[in-house]
């Protein structure tokens, strides 16, 4: 733990390019919201201190219930004055000798990035450090001016800078680390708002500590992108791809197979064993964990579920559920919350599992729904099953014991309990308990009538 630093994130814009009526740092890049990026990577960090500045109204509360079991504080920032009325909200919150400053909306950020920051304020004993990158348009971005000693002296904001400022390459990435003195809220208390914004701006810091003759430094980030922040849906586009390919790059070098990487959506805390396959259109989120050997897609959709080793999932929606060893699912099937399938079972087209537990070698190959179910091993399901679970007040369960045969078309109306290696004829409505080994039919006799005319 890093127990001289307090971070701060700033997370009160109103983002108001985005269109939206929810919070900027609530947009999802790569599944996840944009805050929940920063945060990962500042926690990393292990501060003594980490807090949240957030704004007011609906926005806030939803950013503040999104993150409410982090291990963060939040301060309000009720009027919306700039960032640097921003940190200043945070004035008695903070501990240690330093204060790490971050925007909540880069969501490419990692930890190392900010370690390269705090090591190069440390390093050089500075009072502000402050990160730039060069990125290929400077666009909105702040420029950095140095003096021809390549000290920062200032840093300009994009409408107010001069057409010479304004074709300085170096920009500010709104990422610093500064001394927690007595000379830093003082600074606050004293930005001017006269600008073109009419904001208090942070980056007035550092003409305000040049001037005072305090040390500021600045460090280049070496990869532009991932100090890249977010500010309209295009820009949301690009973070996302970008997140993507890195976490694809990831699992590839760690021996995942995946056929087309652009097609694949794979959320950062997912893990995937090696000489899986991930074939394209796959979604995997949730914290889903994949084993080895198993090939998924194209287009299937899991999450948050289990999928163990040798593994075959094609053309599905799995959810909350686990997949054991061996077992082959789709195309077309739904395993709902609860689905615990396998090893070695069969899951085929058009089946729907919820709430059930299926066991070694269970084959349910059609058009079938198994729901609040217990279903033995080596049993065969035929087309066309149903569990009759709810009775409109209450779900009740099904029991299938090992080796049990139910014939297409079978309704089987819950609770029941089905013996082992029993058979159930084909079209059957079972009500009542099957005991082992026996044979149940229950449906009407088959009557024949001919036409009026031949009985005349």
């Amino acid at each position: 733990m890093m127990d001289n630093l307090t971070a701060i994130i700033l997370a009160a814009g109103k983002g108001a390019r985005m269109k939206s009526k929810r919070a900027k740092v609530l947009h999802h890049v790569n599944g996840w919201p944009i805050l929940r990026h920063v945060l990962r990577a500042t926690i990393e960090l292990a501060p003594s201190r980490f807090l949240v500045v957030v704004g007011i109204g609906n926005g806030a509360q939803a950013v503040r219930k999104e993150f409410s079991e982090w291990p963060v504080e939040f301060i309000e920032q009720r009027e919306q004055l700039g960032t640097g009325h921003a940190v200043s909200q945070a004035y008695g919150h903070v501990s240690g000798d330093f204060l790490l400053i971050v925007p909540g909306d880069l969501p490419l950020l990692t930890s190392q990035v900010l370690s390269c920051l705090i090591s190069h304020h440390n390093e050089q004993g500075a009072d502000l450090a402050v990160l730039s990158m060069i990125p290929a348009t400077p666009g909105a971005y702040g420029r950095l001016k140095r003096d021809t000693s390549g000290h920062p002296v200032k840093i300009v904001e994009e409408r107010d800078a001069t057409d010479e400022e304004f074709d300085i390459a170096e920009v500010n990435s709104g990422i610093y680390c500064v001394r927690n003195d007595e000379f830093l809220w003082l600074a606050l208390r004293s930005l001017d708002a006269g600008n073109a914004q009419g904001e208090y701006y942070l980056t007035d810091l550092v003409e305000h500590y040049h001037h005072a003759g305090k040390h500021v430094t600045a460090i280049k980030a070496a990869d532009p992108q991932q100090v890249m922040g977010v500010n309209s849906r295009s820009e949301l586009a690009v973070a996302d791809r970008s997140m993507r390919l890195r976490k694809v790059g990831e699992l590839m070098a760690s021996g995942v197979t995946i056929v087309d990487p652009e097609s694949a959506y794979i959320e950062p805390d997912v893990k995937i064993g090696p000489d899986t396959v991930i074939l394209p259109g796959t979604h995997l989120s949730g914290g889903t964990t994949v084993g080895s050997n198993c090939t998924l897609g194209p287009e299937t959709w899991i999450n948050a579920s289990q999928v163990e080793d040798e593994v075959g999932i094609r053309y599905s929606v799995i959810e909350s559920a686990r997949v054991r060893t061996g077992t082959t699912i789709g195309p077309y099937s739904h395993l709902r919350p609860g689905a615990d399938v396998g090893p070695a079972a069969r899951i085929g087209n058009f089946v729907e599992v919820k709430a059930a537990r299926l066991r070694r070698g269970v084959k349910a190959g059609h058009l079938t729904y198994l729901g609040d179910s217990d279903v033995g091993e080596n049993v065969n399901i035929g087309a066309g099953t149903i569990t009759c679970n709810y009775d409109g007040k209450a779900k009740h369960r099904t029991v299938i014991k090992d080796g049990a045969f139910i014939g297409s078309n079978t309704s089987i109306v819950a609770p029941v309990t089905i013996g082992e290696r029993a058979i159930i004829g084909a079209g059957s409505t079972i009500t009542e308990d099957v005991p082992s080994e026996a044979l149940a039919i229950g449906r009407a006799r088959q009557v024949n009538k001919r036409k009026k005319e031949e009985v005349e």
